[in-house]
């Protein structure tokens, strides 16, 4: 691969191998900009640059007077960069959030085996009670957008791929944060969404792979018809 032509992109190349090389995890220390300076044979200035550069992607994270650290590595960049994408692309904006979508029921799908067989033998007491608190909130006319996202983290809790659940959760966030910038309203039949939670977590415990994409069609499709009417609505059709 060609390496970046700046001394400041190369600056950022040559610490992100520093990491790689020495296999440092998140919470681990970076050496001084100075030390970092003389083993990577760059200037303080292009190495400064790449540790701000580093630290907006979640690469690095700086602690003011203590020094750079490893990051957790978030997907926070990710999501950022989407919503601004889709802000932006006031054209393909409906189109790109219905992607979103698809992207995230086409995760949902795929790890139907799995969670079939994990929650087939777990206690789902948790599941049932977050679809409580999310059917309480929204009967009393309140957002229920918290107790939606603690159910998909709790469901996927025990997926083996944790790149597929961080994955899944940044859709969701992303999803979450452009709605409202659309001005695509509730779905009326939201209804059907809520109940579906509890269908979800019921087909799960009865190891019932068919009925769980069935479900999680049956989840996304009031969602669906909203973004179809929005889409129709802004082509004037």
């Amino acid at each position: 691969m060609p390496r970046p032509s700046s001394a400041s992109s190369r600056a950022q190349a040559g610490i992100t191998d520093y990491i790689r090389t020495r296999r440092l995890s998140p919470g681990d220390a970076l050496p001084s900009e100075a030390a970092l300076c003389d083993a990577l044979g760059f200037s303080r200035t292009s190495v400064r640059e790449a540790i701000q550069v580093l630290s907006s992607l979640d690469i690095v994270e700086v602690r003011h007077g203590h020094g750079t650290y490893v990051s957790a590595m978030s997907l926070d960049p990710l999501i950022q960069g989407l919503v601004l994408r889709i802000s932006l692309d006031s054209a393909r904006s409906v189109a790109t959030l219905n992607d979103v979508v698809d992207l995230r029921s086409a995760l949902d799908h795929s790890l139907a085996g799995e969670l079939a067989a994990a929650w087939s033998s777990r206690d789902a007491a948790e599941l049932y009670a977050i679809v409580s608190d999310m059917t309480a909130e929204h009967a009393a006319g309140r957002p229920f957008a918290e107790q939606d996202r603690a159910f998909h983290r709790a469901l996927l809790a025990p997926v083996s791929n944790t790149l597929i659940v961080e994955l899944a959760g940044a859709l969701w966030d992303v999803h979450m944060a452009v709605l409202p910038t659309l001005g695509i309203p509730m779905p009326a039949d939201i209804d059907i969404t809520i109940r579906t939670h509890a269908r979800i977590v019921d087909v799960l415990r009865a190891g019932d792979v068919a009925g769980y994409h069935a479900a999680v069609d049956e989840h996304y499709a009031p969602l669906r018809r909203a973004i179809g009417q929005a889409a129709a609505g802004s082509t004037g059709v």
